[in-house]
């Protein structure tokens, strides 16, 4: 099955009416086609192009914030910093080859930067840690949130009013403590910015099941670890394709394992580094395309949509959001002063959050998916360029990724109250928005203002019968649940 599933994909590479490139006057901006190494609003969503935001209706007013950010950009953990360092032997390697084998116009071929590379990060014995441009990604962003959502930020700071969490890595904490900075300058005493402090909450690694579910769920870990051979067997046809092309056009004995880490240079070099020239150079706009695709595909199968247990050990954290907007609602209702009741919470982890998060509120999904989640059917792999999909790592959970939902009060009397059941009219309701872009949410007839009873009762409560320790600790039938049974439907171009 393995081997037919990888015939497939090598038959439509290999299909020459398929190689679509960008036209001369259409422009290629590679910083855009990522996947999750993105930076953040590098990428632009064109399945959003058609889409009409809801007004928010006179008189409605922010109540409540729930942010679920991931953290801002990094630099290569210290694992892929060695894979950098073995890339540096072995393009040594490769050019002396080239050298000792090729004479004249044959060694023009090869670019000059390769010649004597070392990687940016050599030496480095640590990774990982949120860098300068990371930071200013959360602090501006902490500034926009502020700007958006005015009245919910004019209140004297207090924990308890505004709840900041991270997860206990310090790229997550760093950029909780970025963000902050940026929604309370100007509101304190502390230097020529006039900050202010505030409280960063984090729980252990080892029993945090709202932001690092990944990581307590032992259910999801030996499903992740079952499944990992098989993506990188997924990839296969698209790096063998994408090697010949390479060793052709460079004439150098480039392998699948030399063309990946050039990927991951890329990748690095274009957000990192805003170098473009270099490693990205070396492939297509339709090379970076696939490669783009193979990176969504695996963010798909192991975080995303690929299998119900990717997004149902994150109930908890859809639970928490859900009652931190009931108990906002219960104050309002009480009409407590707006000092006494939470106005934000703000979250700050990780892709391994922010995407399972986003599959729980349903969003990037094509069609008639919502339904097929519902009834717990499987979806088909995202489809292959150049067929558009929504599914894009780029958009769906880049550096600083984040899910908006703010909750809303409306007036009772208002036509803007949406009649639920018999003659009740909704005061609540939930506005969504990701990476600060209203998203239609299938869930609530693909609007972004959303009844808060319609919100609980289709989007929520669906998920709510799957417990995360039950979730959690159920035994997989593992292989049964292989990406070679998956169904291939995306991968067919229609007649």
């Amino acid at each position: 099955m393995a081997f037919a599933f990888s015939s497939i994909l090598l038959a439509l590479l290999l299909a020459p009416s398929l190689l679509v490139r960008p036209s001369a006057g259409e422009s290629f901006d590679v910083r855009q086609h990522l996947s999750t190494v993105s930076r953040y609003g590098a990428a632009k969503d064109p399945n959003n192009a058609n889409f009409v935001p809801s007004a928010i209706p006179d008189g409605c007013k922010a109540v409540h914030l729930n942010l679920v950010a991931r953290h801002g950009t990094r630099s290569p953990t210290k694992k892929r910093i060695k894979e950098l360092d073995q890339l540096a032997i072995r393009l040594d390697t490769l050019l002396n080859d080239a050298r000792e084998s090729q004479k004249g116009s044959s060694l023009e071929k090869i670019p000059k930067w390769l010649s004597g590379w070392q990687s940016p990060w050599k030496g480095r014995e640590k990774g990982g840690e949120l860098i300068s441009k990371g930071e200013d990604e959360l602090y501006h962003l902490g500034i926009r949130v502020r700007e958006i959502f005015p009245a919910l930020f004019d209140e004297e700071y207090h924990p308890d009013i505004f709840t900041i969490r991270a997860t206990q890595v310090p790229r997550a904490s760093a950029s909780a403590v970025a963000f902050g900075m940026g929604l309370f300058s100007g509101k304190g005493s502390l230097g020529p910015g006039q900050h202010r402090a505030f409280s960063v909450l984090s729980e252990s690694r080892a029993s945090d099941i709202c932001l690092r579910f990944f990581d307590t769920c032992q259910t999801y870990k030996e499903f992740r670890s079952s499944q990992e051979p098989a993506v990188e067997k997924l990839k296969e046809p698209i790096l063998d394709e994408i090697t010949s092309s390479l060793v052709t056009r460079f004439q150098l004995n480039f392998t699948r394992r030399d063309v990946a880490s050039l990927w991951f240079l890329c990748k690095q070099e274009a957000s990192l580094l805003e170098i473009t020239d270099q490693a990205c150079a070396l492939f297509s706009a339709y090379e970076v395309s696939l490669l783009e695709w193979t990176d969504d595909l695996e963010v798909f199968v192991l975080k995303g949509y690929g299998k119900a247990i990717n997004y149902r050990m994150g109930v908890p954290l859809l639970q928490e959001v859900v009652q931190s907007m009931e108990q906002a609602i219960m104050a309002k209702e009480e009409n407590r002063t707006p000092a006494t009741f939470e106005k934000a919470r703000l979250r700050f982890a990780h892709a391994e959050t922010l995407v399972p998060f986003t599959c729980l509120l349903g969003l990037f999904l094509e069609g008639s998916e919502f339904e097929q989640i519902q009834r717990e059917q499987p979806l088909c792999l995202p489809p292959k360029p150049p067929q558009k999909r929504n599914w894009r790592g780029s958009i769906v959970a880049p550096f600083s990724g984040n899910n908006m939902l703010a909750l809303y009060q409306c007036p009772g009397n208002n036509s803007s109250g949406v009649m639920l059941s018999g003659a009740h009219r909704s005061k609540y309701f939930v506005h969504v928005l990701h990476n600060e872009i209203p998203t239609p949410v299938p869930g609530c007839g693909n609007m972004d203002f959303c009844p808060f009873e319609v919100f609980k009762e289709r989007v929520v409560n669906p998920h709510l019968k799957h417990d995360f320790h039950s979730v959690c600790n159920v035994k997989l039938e593992l292989p049964g649940a292989k990406i070679e049974q998956m169904k291939s439907c995306s991968l067919i171009f229609p007649g």
